[in-house]
């Protein structure tokens, strides 16, 4: 049987193992507990999201949250939501409107839109069919403001034409002319006849709402402006799952008078922050949660925090399973079922305990059983012991009683070896030192023996 190593036994070497194991769970402690980095992919350049996410990120930063943000900015909704379906982004800004990621589930809307489409109350233009032959005067848009433009009047079998066609060709009875004028000259373009309405799609309490609305009602004769209606909201919705009813209520823009006079349906898009659904549902929910704390300090730096809002549902199943699902993660803190660090990691501490006291069994049985082992060595270097004595009785050649004596000191410095390793017990040692001196004194005297014989032995001459 090969000899152990020294260092096998040692109990320095079981100290050590524990201390290892400590650490191990100990850096897996500190690997959850700091700060996890995400990528969120934001757009459109030109919006307000890029200031709230970044007064966002800073917030997070400052604080030392253990949620930290890597931005990536992109020119159009489309491409910060491609990012996320890709894998190249975490999180992302999106418009569902425009493309909803297949792995993409909301967190928090950042700022509903509605179409909003005024005019002067003279105009009589109340509803989309009032909107045929007319020119819709509209800021520098973005293509997603197009494309729901173009649908919403589809819907109503209309056609959208833009600003190329020339000036002074008329617009089609079955057209809706789109000419880009900047916001601040809207009402002078409704005066100068050069569009027949405004629209805009935006948030309704925004302060360009308002600046809008307040640009227009100062042409208007009596101060009332006629708002396009769209009655057939929830068809339209019905139509185009990814937009959304909106209603602006009466008086938004103003209370004396009150303007709207009555609630005024229309449809409108949401920015959206949403997350790739593989994410565990307690980072999520980290994020849902740091996003709404630090709404107020994100304000002081932009005015689109206030916007934020959570996304409405009325059960968990209606949450999950909605055309644009809301994250686990996030119903979980909308409903105040987030989880502690224990909760989270439960799994993994009771994993990691489990995995040391295996180690701990693991070590305590290889210790016993290499000490079983040694034992069991000793008895054989008994045994050996006892063979040589009797097996130097039977030899008559000097050499081979010589070889004999060679091998029990050998025995001897394994037994000195395994005493040094380990305490043995006093019979145990006994017993060895016992059979190491008969057999010494045994193999001398049949050495002597042997050689006094030769001696003896007339030579063959």
């Amino acid at each position: 049987m090969p000899t152990l190593p020294d260092w096998v036994l040692r109990r320095e070497t079981l100290a050590a193992l524990i201390v290892a194991a400590l650490a191990a769970g100990i850096g897996v402690a500190l690997y959850l507990s700091q700060a996890t980095t995400l990528t969120i992919a934001v757009a459109p350049r030109d919006g307000t999201e890029p200031a709230l996410i970044k007064a966002y990120a800073d917030a997070l930063a400052a604080d030392r949250a253990n949620i930290r943000l890597k931005v990536l900015s992109f020119d159009d909704v489309r491409e910060s939501a491609a990012a996320l379906q890709d894998g190249r982004a975490d999180l992302a800004v999106v418009r569902p409107d425009v493309l909803l990621p297949k792995n993409g589930l909301t967190l928090a809307i950042l700022r509903d839109q509605a179409m909003l489409i005024v005019s002067p109350d003279a105009s009589g233009i109340t509803g989309f069919p009032k909107l045929a032959g007319k020119r819709l005067g509209i800021a520098a848009h973005k293509s997603a403001d197009f494309w729901l433009l173009k649908n919403i009047l589809a819907y109503y079998n209309l056609l959208l034409e833009t600003e190329t066609v020339p000036a002074t060709v008329p617009v089609p009875g079955n057209a809706v002319r789109l000419v880009a004028i900047d916001g601040t000259e809207a009402a002078a373009a409704i005066r100068d006849k050069r569009i027949d309405a405004y629209v805009s799609i935006i948030a309704a309490s925004a302060p360009k709402a308002r600046a809008m609305i307040e640009a227009v009602r100062g042409i208007s004769r009596n101060g009332k402006l006629d708002f396009v209606d769209v009655p057939d909201s929830d068809a339209v919705i019905e139509r185009f799952p990814r937009l959304q009813a909106v209603t602006v209520p009466a008086g938004l823009f103003g209370g004396r008078p009150k303007l709207p006079e009555e609630d005024v349906k229309t449809v409108g898009a949401s920015y959206r922050l949403m997350a790739r659904a593989s994410m565990s549902r307690a980072v999520a929910a980290d994020v849902t949660q740091h996003l709404f704390e630090r709404r107020t300090a994100a304000a002081e730096e932009t005015d689109a925090a206030e916007y934020v809002q959570a996304p409405s549902y009325e059960t968990t199943v209606a949450a999950t399973s909605a055309r644009i699902p809301i994250h686990p993660g996030a119903i979980d803190y909308f409903e105040r079922e987030q989880h502690g660090f224990v909760e989270r990691y439960g799994d993994t501490l009771y994993l990691l305990a489990a995995l040391g006291g295996g180690l701990a069994s693991a070590v305590a049985w290889l210790r016993q059983r290499l000490a079983s082992l040694r034992r069991e060595r000793i008895d054989e270097v008994t045994d050996r012991l006892l063979d040589i004595t009797d097996q130097a009785r039977s030899l008559r050649d000097p050499d081979a009683i010589a070889r004999l004596a060679v091998e029990i000191d050998k025995l001897a410095i394994e037994v000195v070896r395994d005493i040094r390793r380990r305490d043995l017990d006093a019979r145990t040692l006994a017993a060895v030192s016992i059979a190491i001196e008969t057999a010494r004194a045994t193999v001398a005297d049949c050495r002597g023996v042997a050689e006094e014989k030769e001696d003896a032995t007339p030579s063959a001459s």
